[in-house]
């Protein structure tokens, strides 16, 4: 994780740019190419900036695009709005010096540990960086007992860059890369904060997998999506999950809940899994650490 937004900006427009073919954008591939995708000058003709421009921009200088420029490179791109987003947040902070922050705990409301409580599904509360701040004890059966686990392992890409994780997520890779995308989404908006530079430098250093998908500078939004899991008690689970952002945070902490449809075998397996909990063991369990 680069500690210069504006290398960060850079490396954003960089890889998207080398990652878009001439004929995407109406232009003749023409001879051989040395590089892939388009051409600095071919991006900065079709935005209506000069080369130079556009090429400081990628060297990570000192550039202050307007939002008229970074909307015209983002259609020059065919960036999502999603996309487009991201790159004005990017913008945003290249213009400001970056203040590393120090971490200030993300805590679940009270409240909200009532509710997990309540919750006849599945149900984490997941941080701003993945995480795992609360849960209940169907999650506990179905992901792990994370309470034997260090705090920094309390995290949804930390646990699936582990050895044998494919083993009870078959679909672990798609899920690892929809996640650091989400990853890197909630850093763009806060550059500076110590567990993001913490949490990014670890995975880098563990995970050759999380480096290259660092580098693809993807990003995401995700508020649902699907889950599968094999659980040594029941087999095989499809599961759909959605995220609720905590009224108040945002960015922060999101409660994630896990649901199967009603009636259907991954509805059932859930059931059962559910009379095998420990009743016992705590409601909801707070980590309050990051």
């Amino acid at each position: 994780m680069d500690d210069d937004p504006r290398r960060e900006l850079a490396e954003f427009l960089k890889a998207r740019r080398t990652r878009l073919r001439p004929q995407d954008v109406g232009l003749e591939p023409g001879p051989r190419r040395r590089v892939p995708g388009l051409r600095r000058e071919e991006l900065a003709l079709l935005a209506g900036v000069s080369a130079d421009y556009y090429q400081r921009m990628e060297q990570g200088r000192d550039v202050r695009p307007s939002e008229q420029v970074l909307d015209a490179l983002a259609r020059a791109l065919n960036f999502s709005a999603e996309e487009t987003r991201h790159l004005h947040t990017l913008a945003a902070a290249a213009r400001k010096p970056m203040r590393r922050r120090p971490r200030t705990a993300e805590v679940v409301p009270p409240t909200t540990l009532r509710l997990l409580r309540t919750m006849t599904a599945p149900t984490l509360v997941v941080g701003r960086h993945l995480d795992v701040l609360a849960w209940n004890p169907l999650a506990a059966a179905l992901l792990g007992e994370l309470t034997t686990l260090p705090r920094q392992a309390r995290n949804m890409l930390w646990l699936l860059l582990q050895p044998g994780a494919d083993l009870t997520c078959p679909d672990r890779a798609a899920t690892v890369a929809e996640l650091t995308a989400m990853l890197r989404t909630a850093v763009a908006a806060d550059p500076g904060h110590s567990r993001a530079v913490e949490l990014v430098g670890e995975l880098a250093v563990h995970s050759v997998e999380f480096r290259t998908l660092w580098g693809r500078h993807d990003i995401e939004e995700t508020t649902r999506g699907r889950m599968r899991i094999v659980h040594p008690l029941v087999g095989e689970l499809t599961l759909d999950w959605d995220a609720y952002r905590l009224p108040g945070t945002t960015p922060g902490p999101m409660i994630v809940a896990y649901t199967a449809e009603e009636g259907s075998p991954d509805s059932e397996r859930l059931q059962l899994l559910a009379r095998l909990v420990d009743t016992p063991s705590p409601a909801a369990v707070p980590v309050g650490q990051w």
